[in-house]
């Protein structure tokens, strides 16, 4: 007879064992849904049959469960490593969801006779020392430059041997020649010696800095006392380098020795768990850990998951944790502790302060788009690398256009939070210039956009930019000057040569990296100046040749020409017209005389 399926999980819940273990729930396609682990597993597992009130999503997992298979194992702590090993191994729907899925770097000594020192995402168990990992792969790159710069380690593959060195096997490379390393590969830097650089790298990533310290200290008196005043020099560059890096290492107690801090902060969707790595009393590493609930977890199930995956990720052997609240969990000589007061209680709430500020971050992410974020950075940006005193939300771009000093037109175009803003693009035909004067026309429009800005009342720009050199910029700062605008408004020209910046009152320019997000703006808003008044120019041109066509027939006046103009915008495209078209815009005997003129078919 087959069981129904309720009857069937009753069964395999009854035969469960009263041991710690892990169990999985499968669906009916046979796949994991969820992985738990218990002290007991029976207590656990008949738990979610109880007619207890479970949450929503609880009482869909027990719907959807028709296989129940468990594993037993020594400890608790067994059971822990394995639930975590298996959520990250198949990922069931309803557990919790581990979102720090990134691969951190490491920093490897490699296990070879003359140790390599360079960076690793891959952990491989081949007796290398690894640190880490880092969040960060600029404290990474600035460790392992900072490592060369002191110890001047190899960092070519050659396998180097006592034998393969004795024979001669090698010649120096160019890293020797410019003074990058010491060339253990022939001979002129002895094993032993250069394994004490190693070792003392060990201590700086170790976070015993105090002592090499100490030992380059007592090795540059050596070295004075010896009259040995170069390689005194040497150690002394050393020493700096070191105590400026020493300076930078957090110090929170001299009274703590090696400790792992974790702590907890949530929201409705996600928990966020900071953890520090103190050794010797310093803040070594921290980095936060975030999580999405699935079931309405608990804080402590939460945090427990999030210790077993960051002390299995970074090798752990700290055999003090500290944590805000009890847990129900023990590790082998390892000691729990909820401190309340001293030391370090105040590094448990620098890492609630971490958790939290990490969780506003995210939320802050959230609301702000990422266009938005972007826009900011660059403001800031432009606002450092032009030291203005505000932020350039608001940029205006002048341009002059003329042709052979015909038609002199400027263009004024818009930018508000580093987009274009077409709406507020303004053209000028230029009227008290004559002839082809850049200056001067510069000063005439920019005069009357701002006089009329002022008599509308409407904002001002935090920044100008003139397409020109000090020339165009000259201009510009007098018709500011005329208007008592000088020095309320940032003003800069850039000259197309070799895109300088040019500044008021200072005769040197500004050269701006090609890449900088700066000199990007700033020739995006000159080019589309530059297009927008040739566009301009261009249509000007355009109508003044047809008008002066159409002026040349007998018998037809300025304002037939304007209605012509504004019907068929060409004379190409007039002359393409039948006969009824042209006379419902003008009359019968005027499209006469232009057909007539154009010797066009009725």
């Amino acid at each position: 007879m087959v069981l129904k399926n309720a009857d069937y999980l009753k069964l395999l819940v009854s035969a469960l064992p009263n041991q710690p273990g892990i169990y999985q729930y499968f669906d009916s396609t046979g796949k994991i849904i969820y992985v738990g682990k218990a002290k007991n597993l029976k207590n656990r597992v008949s738990s979610y049959f109880s007619k207890s009130q479970h949450n929503r999503k609880t009482e869909l997992l027990v719907r959807n469960i028709v296989e129940i298979k468990h594993m037993v194992v020594e400890t608790e702590q067994d059971a822990l490593l394995l639930e975590n090993n298996l959520i990250k191994k198949y990922q069931p729907r309803y557990n919790i969801r581990l979102k720090d899925d990134k691969t951190y770097p490491w920093i490897i000594i490699k296990n070879e006779e003359f140790p390599r020192v360079f960076q690793t995402r891959t952990v491989i168990r081949d007796g290398s020392a690894y640190f880490g990992p880092y969040t960060s792969i600029l404290t990474v790159r600035t460790l392992l430059e900072f490592f060369r710069k002191i110890f001047k380690l190899r960092y070519c593959k050659l396998k180097l041997s006592e034998d393969n060195i004795s024979q001669g096997k090698f010649k120096v490379c160019l890293e020797y020649h410019i003074g990058n390393c010491l060339a253990p590969c022939i001979g002129k830097l002895e094993h032993e010696q250069y394994m004490k650089n190693i070792d003392q790298i060990k201590e700086i990533l170790k976070g015993n800095i105090s002592g090499v310290i100490k030992y380059l200290k007592d090795l540059m008196r050596q070295f004075a006392s010896e009259m040995k005043f170069e390689e005194a020099a040497i150690v002394k560059e050393k020493l700096d380098l070191l105590e400026k890096f020493q300076s930078r290492s957090t110090v929170v107690s001299n009274t703590i020795s090696d400790v792992d801090v974790f702590t907890i902060d949530e929201d409705e969707s996600f928990a966020y768990v900071n953890y520090l790595k103190i050794i010797r009393g310093a803040i070594m590493q921290t980095y936060t850990l975030e999580l999405k609930k699935v079931l309405e977890e608990t804080p402590s199930e939460l945090l427990e998951l999030a210790i077993v995956e960051i002390r299995q990720k970074i090798f752990s052997n700290a055999k003090e944790i500290l944590v805000p609240i009890k847990l129900d969990i023990e590790f082998e000589g390892v000691k729990f502790k909820i401190p309340q007061q001293g030391d370090k209680k105040k590094l448990l709430e620098l890492s609630e302060r971490n958790a939290k500020y990490y969780r506003l971050e995210k939320l802050k992410h959230q609301i702000v788009p990422k266009t938005e974020r972007n826009e900011i950075r660059i403001l800031e940006t432009m606002q450092k690398d032009l030291q203005l005193k505000a932020q350039p939300v608001h940029i205006e771009c002048f341009d002059n256009s003329n042709l052979q000093g015909t038609n002199p037109v400027s263009s004024c175009v818009v930018f508000k939070n580093t987009r274009p803003s077409k709406k507020d693009y303004r053209h000028f035909n230029v009227k008290s210039v004559v002839g082809p004067d850049d200056f001067a026309s510069m000063e005439e429009v920019v005069y009357r956009r701002y006089k009329r800005l002022l008599d509308e009342e409407t904002s001002l720009p935090q920044l100008i930019v003139v397409d020109g050199g000090k020339g165009q910029l000259g201009a510009a700062l007098n018709a500011l000057e005329k208007l008592n605008l000088r020095g309320q408004i940032a003003i800069i020209g850039i000259a197309k040569r070799l895109e300088e910046i040019y500044f008021p009152g200072d005769s040197v320019p500004l050269y701006l990296d090609k890449n900088s997000e700066t000199l990007k703006i700033i020739q995006q808003l000159r080019d589309e100046a530059h297009r927008f008044g040739i566009t301009f120019h261009r249509n000007k041109r355009s109508g003044e040749f047809i008008k002066s066509e159409l002026e040349s027939i007998p018998g037809i006046g300025e304002k037939t020409i304007t209605a012509l103009l504004n019907r068929f915008k060409s004379v190409e495209n007039l002359k393409n017209q039948g006969m009824q078209s042209v006379a419902d815009e003008i009359g019968n005997s005027k499209a006469h005389i232009i057909f007539d003129f154009y010797k066009l078919t009725y």
